[in-house]
């Protein structure tokens, strides 16, 4: 039996994550759960799973959790905050850590299970974008297993199988295109509503607008050139709207291999926790027979400008990605305050990068500094449109 953590247990993510564990309870123990704010949830998965201990995101709901867990006499450890993350992400019975939360606060937390030694789940794709070199070398000092939970990276994960990676001439990324891929909407006339209505994945709201955005696929091919050591030139992006194949690797010798299902997270996330073993699955088994056809398209990055900020910033590299990661999760959440409209999320990001001087350093809290001044400074511009 496998003893897990899930940071992000209330999210697309953590919560698919459950449901699988809660069918094949001889196989793990769920030990430690965090969310944000989403208490209810929490105090639900709290009956249903008992975990050793949980983590909420601020200090005030932590001592409501604490009391609630008192009076129906729950022996469960409460924490707050990064420090109650990093608590969750090191219990010392766990064995795989599955990190869920959206965005840079995974840092921190990450960076501790890998110093303990924990193997990893990773669906925080931010993490791996803002300090994923650091991260990937001190998981091999600590031998440490980053599995992918992202259903690009798991496919690529199981089509590079034992092969070197100098056998492998390229990966192929593949992306349904979000709802705007073939629309000729204007993108100033887009609304919140609009880009939230992704056609193929249901997914939480930021990783929706990245989506519809393609920041999803550019942060993504960042991640897959962190986790699988491939130049970020040979990672090519196609258009897949049926989302049947997940990725590909094209291999020194003309060779393709993909990986196919049909499009539900809970096979990467049930293979990143079994993970070498494979579980029988419970979802839709695929029927290539069912599919009238599969569709390939060239990604247009001068319709969707983030995608070639991605690649840009992944080729200068160092704290670059940081900035832009930032400068993004701020221009999102600003889009979807109905702050800013949706064409001027790239506009801002590009402001933000074209103020950063580039830190060659592998210290890792240099990464979380330009993130974090990534995030002022797009504030900065934000304001300044508001006031125009």
């Amino acid at each position: 039996m496998k003893n897990i953590s899930i940071l992000g247990s209330s999210g697309s993510i953590g919560i698919q994550a459950l449901d699988f564990i809660s069918k094949t309870k001889k196989s793990f123990n769920v030990c430690g759960l965090s969310v944000n704010s989403n208490i209810e949830l929490l105090k639900e998965q709290i009956i249903r799973f008992k975990p050793d201990s949980v983590s909420v995101g601020n200090k005030e709901d932590s001592e409501k959790l604490r009391t609630w867990c008192k009076n129906k006499n729950f022996k469960v450890n409460v924490f707050y905050g990064t420090d109650g993350l990093i608590k969750i992400a090191t219990i010392p019975k766990v064995d795989t850590v599955l990190f869920a939360v959206v965005g840079s606060i995974g840092i921190r937390p990450l960076i501790s299970a890998i110093d303990d030694g924990k193997n990893i789940a990773i669906a925080n794709k931010e993490a791996l974008v803002t300090a994923g070199h650091i991260l990937m070398k001190k998981a091999k000092e600590k031998n440490v297993q980053i599995l992918p939970v992202d259903s690009e990276h798991s496919a690529i994960f199981q089509c590079i199988g034992k092969e070197k990676k100098e056998s492998v001439k390229r990966i192929i990324l593949t992306a349904s295109g979000g709802p705007f891929y073939k629309s000729n909407k204007k993108f100033s006339k887009i609304t919140v509503e609009n880009a939230l209505e992704h056609p193929t994945w249901k997914m939480g709201k930021k990783i929706t607008i990245d989506s519809a955005s393609l920041m999803n696929k550019g942060l993504e091919a960042i991640e897959a050139s962190v986790l699988f050591g491939i130049p970020i030139e040979k990672i090519d992006i196609v258009i897949h709207p049926q989302s049947i194949i997940h990725s590909m690797v094209e291999f020194n010798d003309g060779c393709v291999m993909a990986q196919l299902s049909n499009p539900d997270m809970t096979l990467p996330i049930q293979y990143a926790l079994s993970y070498p073993k494979r579980q029988h699955c419970y979802i839709k088994h695929l029927d290539l027979t069912e599919i009238s056809k599969l569709e390939f398209y060239k990604p247009n990055f001068k319709k969707f400008k983030c995608l070639e900020i991605a690649y840009n910033c992944a080729k200068k590299g160092w704290t670059m990605p940081a900035v832009m990661n930032g400068a993004n999760e701020i221009a999102v959440k600003a889009f979807l305050d109905k702050k800013i409209t949706f064409d001027t999320i790239p506009d801002i990001i590009t402001k933000v990068i074209k103020k950063h001087k580039i830190l060659k350093t592998n210290n890792i809290s240099k990464y979380i500094e330009s993130d974090n001044w990534a995030r002022l400074e797009a504030e900065k511009v934000i304001n300044s449109l508001n006031k125009i």
